[in-house]
């Protein structure tokens, strides 16, 4: 790359920011019924500082049982209008029939989610499993995590529901803490139950999007430092971009079974995007 000059390097920087620029603002079309959102924090410089931004991604499934991309952004938090301003800038795109939105519990997540989309929030169940035995000793985990895993064993939401009351009142003797969590975190990491049961697998954690944020990371720490939003935006973009090709020319993400008993409009995919 020696010989390439700073005017070639600047044309082939604008074709790349027009290519992620059209992916991620292109129309969203049909319908969303999953939504996992989630946020990595990357360094960039600002006003002659290091600083920490935060780089939302959201990965969304439809009723044709397809994964995408519908968006990305970054700014300085994950407060709550940071939050809901990008959730409204997917609806604008067209994004709808969002029943279910997985992420870990972050309360601006929570407060953007009722606001813009009004779908069921699903906490994250390997998160919640973490906070958990954060509060057992060590030499307790195991059978503190088999014990609330018998929970997730279970065949249908009611029974869910009443395995997860008796394991929080058997454990609340030894471990109060733990027991009080449960008793707050019940609905929202079982919300994924009240769905089909085919796709349990897939809603019940933000495992699929944890996946694409490690590959993120691994890519920005090559960068290390950003020297502005605009470089991370076209990094973390173009990789999505990618991503999403890929995504498109697997097979599908989710079984069908029950994705139409979920879909408020007849199913259309997310358009690629031209090369």
């Amino acid at each position: 790359m020696s010989g390439v000059s700073k005017s070639e390097v600047s044309r082939l920087c604008e074709e790349l920011d027009e290519r992620v620029g059209a992916f991620l603002e292109r129309p969203i079309e049909g319908d969303w019924p999953y939504l996992w959102i989630d946020a990595t924090y990357v360094k960039t410089r600002e006003a002659g500082r290091i600083v920490r931004v935060a780089v939302i991604v959201a990965v969304a499934v439809n009723t044709d049982g397809q994964r995408q991309v519908p968006g990305m952004k970054v700014g300085p938090s994950e407060a709550e209008p940071f939050w809901t301003e990008f959730l409204r800038s997917l609806m604008r795109q067209g994004l709808r029939g969002v029943k279910l939105v997985i992420s870990d519990s972050h309360a601006g997540i929570k407060a953007a989610v009722a606001k813009v989309l009004k779908a069921t929030w699903q906490r994250c169940r390997v998160h919640f499993m973490r906070n958990a035995l954060a509060h057992a000793p060590k030499t307790q985990r195991r059978m503190v995590s088999a014990a609330i895993a018998t929970v997730f064993a279970q065949e249908t939401a009611k029974e869910a529901h009443a395995q997860w009351r008796v394991v929080a009142d058997q454990l609340r003797g030894k471990f109060e803490r733990i027991g009080s969590l449960m008793d707050a975190a019940e609905q929202e990491v079982l919300s994924y139950m009240d769905f089909p049961k085919a796709h349990w697998l897939q809603i019940h954690s933000t495992n699929p999007l944890e996946r694409l944020n490690a590959e993120i990371k691994r890519r920005t720490n090559v960068v290390g430092i950003f020297p502005n939003d605009r470089a991370i935006k076209r990094l973390v973009g173009a990789m999505l971009l990618e991503q999403s090709d890929e995504w498109t020319l697997q097979r599908r993400y989710m079984q069908l079974e029950g994705l139409q008993t979920l879909s408020d409009t007849a199913p259309a995919r997310l358009p690629a995007v031209q090369r």
